[in-house]
């Protein structure tokens, strides 16, 4: 692995990606926190916690995973390797409509 300087373009872009993640990670887990201790009190309290919960563990998920691609694109800025694909991003694409609509159907069943 042959390691040369990188732009700092590219190293502050690839920081400012992270960040994006960590920011989306930290709204999931404060939409959770919301569910949970915010929402009104009409709902049955397991389902409260049950999205609460979830929505919490998948921002934890995120901002693992945009740290993991963080360090896998700085690396591969160093080294000329491959940039990671796009997999990761569409898992989250995937988890934020699996979170809308258990929490569409929390409202249903609610209201």
């Amino acid at each position: 692995m042959r390691r040369h300087p990188v732009d700092a373009r590219f190293t502050l872009a690839a920081e400012r990606t992270v960040l994006a993640w960590i920011r989306t990670a930290l709204g999931f887990m404060a939409g959770g926190v919301g569910i949970v201790f915010i929402a009104p009190q009409e709902l049955h309290p397991a389902l409260e916690l049950g999205a609460g919960l979830l929505m919490v563990v998948v921002g934890a998920g995120i901002a693992l995973l945009g740290a993991y691609r963080w360090r896998r694109t700085a690396a591969a800025l160093e080294t000329d390797g491959e940039l990671p694909g796009p997999l990761p991003v569409l898992g989250v694409i995937a988890a934020i409509v699996v979170v809308a609509v258990l929490i569409a159907v929390v409202i249903i069943v609610g209201g």
